[in-house]
């Protein structure tokens, strides 16, 4: 290891336990207080790697990385590990979980290394039913592509992605059906039971069809998010500039402002 990234990482580990002894803040925290940080970094870091932004990636990653530093500070406090153990055990796990790399598995394209990823996890590390170890905690959509995915190891899985897609088909007249029967409802009310279900079972196939293609719908969706939010806003700006309030316009006036948006912004 370069002795500027050893001085750079051992600075941060120091900084670290100082922080801990000397500031009233971070002398408070837990893992239950920090996690939500930890949450927010990571998501950040996602952020600005998907917006091709280099110097915010760059800045956010140490934010995450002081995240780890601090969540083994608080591993060591309790007698359970270290930062060290930390490195060393997803060393070693990497190691186990590359055979094709540091053994004489074969493992020729990026799917059959996935194939094999996850039976190293059952066959080696103990790990038992199709579900182990499915973080409660994950966002939604990650879950559901999760749980395909495992799902998909034990061998219940689509041939093809026309499997998911006519499935797609399906659910979304299920929910149109089901809509029908019930009529939209109120504002802030509850759903209907079914309206609910079938919501949901769209959502699951959406995920599916993500995960056959290749697309991460948790990035994806928040690349739309991110998208409408912009559009919105220069349409909003455009009205104005028109002499026009956006809110008092009809939809269908500022649909016109809309679409005008999404040609500034292509």
């Amino acid at each position: 290891m370069p002795v500027s990234l050893a001085e750079a990482l051992i600075d941060l580990q120091e900084l670290t336990r100082q922080l801990r002894r000397e500031c009233p803040w971070d002398r408070e925290q837990t893992a239950l207080t920090i996690v939500p940080h930890t949450l927010e970094e990571a998501y950040e870091v996602a952020d600005a790697a998907v917006a091709g932004d280099d110097a915010g990636l760059r800045g956010e990653l140490g934010d995450l990385l002081f995240q780890v530093y601090f969540l083994s500070l608080l591993l060591e406090e309790r007698g359970e590990g270290d930062l060290e153990s930390v490195a060393r055990g997803v060393h070693e796990k990497l190691v186990r979980r590359h055979p094709h790399v540091f053994g004489e598995a074969d493992a020729s394209t990026a799917g059959r290394v996935r194939e094999r990823w996850e039976q190293i996890k059952s066959e080696q590390e103990g790990r038992e039913g199709i579900f182990h170890d499915v973080p409660a905690s994950l966002p939604a959509l990650l879950e559901a592509r999760k749980v395909q995915r495992r799902a998909a190891t034990s061998g219940f899985d689509w041939p093809d992605l026309a499997g998911p897609l006519r499935k797609l088909s399906e659910e979304c007249q299920e929910l149109v059906r089901a809509v029908e029967g019930t009529g939209e409802p109120r504002p802030e009310t509850e759903p209907d039971a079914q309206v609910f279900s079938e919501v949901g079972d769209v959502l699951f196939t959406v995920v599916n069809v993500a995960r056959r293609l290749n697309v991460d719908p948790e990035l994806a969706l928040r690349a739309t998010s991110r998208r409408f939010r912009e559009r919105v806003e220069r349409a909003a700006e455009l009205a104005g500039e028109g002499g026009d309030d956006w809110a008092g316009l009809d939809l269908e006036r500022q649909d016109v402002y809309y679409e005008r948006a999404k040609e500034e912004l292509l």
